[in-house]
């Protein structure tokens, strides 16, 4: 069994695209500029906005933190948006999800300029993807398979299972596990609450790519010998080992299920690192205008 350590790639991307944006800034180019919009309170994603500006800071971006009170209107919201869209200066910029009950999340995501939407949730960008068109391509997703790159894990012909069929990162993860690319090139199911036989169709998985946010849904009896395991999942545990009183928990039973495979993914030091290095190279990628001219 081999840990996939999404700390130390992350770590090594971080370390690429600070190189990129030094250059950028020795040949008197312009430097990537990431806006958050952050709305109220919510724990998780004052924590992960705040990991993003941190990250853009030691890469070498600027970046732009917009806060609302849970109050703003959605008229308010689109209003920020198409400020946003209409700076030259911001090249990419992302909306924090969960919004609040009153406004309509896909609404605002389709106001996005899909040109700086680096989150990759716009219907174009979704649209560009499921047919194998450069886009920005949605960052948990994008952090899985550079994982899956860099540790030469072999894709092609092999029967990969996707539990969850979010749009976030079910979906996009199956249509781009199918692609003909490098990683790519599987036979895909995809499951969900409503399935039936779901224990069967795992373990005759190759790849099990686990979305579902149920802690330890995963079990050993689910998994064949060899297969390559990705947790996606993190949910705050209570625990009466650590000095918080919680722990981080994945979706896989992982002291059961990593004796049986080739690669897994921990929790946490797994998918979560890339998540943020990859939305770092999207940011960079709209700066240059590599994908969108």
């Amino acid at each position: 069994m081999q840990l996939i350590n999404g700390r130390a790639v992350a770590a090594q991307m971080k370390k690429e695209i600070a190189e990129e944006v030094s250059r950028i800034r020795e040949a008197g180019g312009k430097i990537p500029h990431l806006a958050a919009v952050l709305v109220g309170h919510d724990g998780g994603s004052e924590t992960y906005v705040a990991s993003k500006v941190k990250t853009c800071e030691e890469v070498g971006f600027k970046s732009s933190l917009i806060r609302y009170e849970d109050e703003v209107t959605e008229e308010e919201l689109l209003a920020c948006v198409d400020r946003l869209n209409n700076d030259p200066d911001i090249d990419g910029f992302i909306v924090q999800l969960p919004l609040p009950k009153h406004i309509s999340e896909q609404k605002i995501i389709e106001a996005i300029d899909y040109r700086k939407d680096v989150d990759g949730f716009h219907p174009i960008n979704v649209g560009r993807m499921s047919i194998g068109l450069p886009c920005f391509v949605s960052a948990t997703p994008a952090g899985i398979l550079e994982l899956l790159k860099r540790y030469d894990i072999e894709t092609k012909g092999k029967h990969c299972v996707v539990l969850g069929r979010s749009n976030i990162v079910g979906k996009p993860m199956a249509n781009l596990m199918m692609q003909k690319a490098y990683p790519g090139d599987c036979t895909v199911t995809v499951c969900h609450s409503r399935s039936e036989n779901l224990k069967e169709m795992c373990l005759e998985a190759d790849i099990i790519i686990v979305a579902l946010g149920v802690p330890e849904f995963l079990k050993a009896d689910m998994v064949k010998e060899g297969a390559v395991v990705i947790d996606v999942g993190i949910t705050r545990m209570p625990s009466s080992i650590t000095k918080s009183g919680f722990k981080l928990t994945g979706d896989v039973k992982f002291d059961e299920v990593s004796s049986k495979c080739s690669y897994i993914t921990p929790v946490p030091g797994g998918v979560g690192p890339m998540t943020i290095i990859s939305l770092m190279r999207n940011t960079l990628l709209a700066g240059k205008k590599a994908i969108y001219k």
